[in-house]
């Protein structure tokens, strides 16, 4: 009998039909384990949309919510996702999972999340590649600042013990997410070692993490907002930086795990996808030095004050718009 996960959804954007498989198959699964999957369309989203399994939301269902946000957010663009997470947390949701229509869940995927993982903590001060925990060949996740690629890995702890991790980041097999300098130069597919320990990166460690195969527990769930004046291909790698940066305010280490998708990559542009990304590897690094240089306030009640001070930071910086505040605050009110 499959696992009930009743306390949970699923969140992805797409602009497939409802004959998408992999679509298909997270509805049929979803189904099964009684899991709440929402699916957030877009302009180019098909006008009929009916799948068995799944609650779809197409541009004008999106414009019809109460959230004053869904008016707001600027259409074809990825931060239009920020409405499924709000959606699930209107369903009384603890535990949201976010992914794309291009990865192919593993049997791993659907087994029950907890917030306290077993883990091999790193205590470091500075850019870790995780990626490198989990294979011996050369890769690095999409956002990394390419200043730091060189930077020998710490070592992790001897010990797995358990940790509480309320962001928790899965590898996806065979097309990783990679930038596009990696993708034109070297060799894919690549799958990760399945019996590689976690590792929590703990205060200080720096590595981006993304939104296709990432577990968000309540007490993060603020931190979730896709900024939406930014980089397309920036949008959940900044994301990353800011809610990792709150996360040390809260004590919280960002946990990464083995692959529980594995991702047939939607068609893609690499030299476009190399153009929108410039402004990362021009700022990346800067970008995070100059969060880490904020003075935050301790603990969760603080996230909402942290997180207007990061995205001031963000926009001081000339990398997100000033836009972004009004639409934070629309983001915000929700956790007032």
């Amino acid at each position: 009998m499959p696992q009930n996960l009743t306390n949970t959804a699923l969140v992805i954007t797409s602009i497939a039909n409802d004959t998408h498989p992999i679509l298909r198959q997270y509805a049929a699964e979803a189904k099964n384990r009684d899991l709440l999957f929402i699916i957030i369309g877009d302009s180019k989203s098909p006008p009929k949309f009916n799948l068995l399994g799944c609650t779809y939301y197409s541009l004008s269902a999106q414009l019809d919510l109460a959230f004053p946000l869904a008016k707001q957010l600027p259409i074809k663009h990825y931060g239009r996702k920020n409405l499924g997470y709000l959606l699930a947390i209107e369903a009384g949701k603890k535990i949201i999972i976010e992914t794309d229509d291009d990865n192919i869940p593993l049997n791993s995927f659907w087994q029950p999340r907890s917030r306290s993982i077993a883990t091999k903590k790193i205590d470091y001060q500075g850019w870790v590649n995780a990626y490198h925990y989990f294979t011996d060949k050369v890769i690095w996740p999409r956002g990394f600042a390419l200043e730091e690629l060189k930077i020998i890995p710490p070592q992790t702890a001897k010990e797995l013990k358990p940790i509480i991790c309320p962001i928790q980041q899965g590898l996806a097999d065979e097309n990783p997410d990679v930038d596009a300098i990696y993708r034109l130069t070297m060799p894919l597919p690549i799958d990760f070692d399945p019996a590689a320990p976690n590792i929590a990166l703990g205060q200080g460690a720096i590595c981006p993490f993304n939104s296709q195969n990432t577990t968000w527990f309540e007490e993060a769930f603020p931190l979730l907002y896709l900024p939406s004046y930014c980089s397309f291909r920036m949008t959940d790698i900044w994301r990353s930086y800011i809610a990792q940066r709150i996360a040390w305010t809260c004590e919280w280490p960002i946990a990464f795990h083995t692959s529980t998708v594995r991702q047939e990559r939607n068609a893609h542009n690499l030299m476009g996808d190399f153009s929108d990304e410039i402004v990362g590897y021009v700022n990346n690094f800067q970008i995070m030095k100059k969060l880490n240089e904020l003075t935050l306030a301790a603990g969760e009640k603080n996230i909402p004050n942290n997180m207007r001070q990061c995205y001031q930071e963000m926009i001081g910086l000339g990398v997100i718009g000033e836009q972004e505040l009004a639409l934070l605050e629309l983001w915000l009110a929700h956790f007032s």
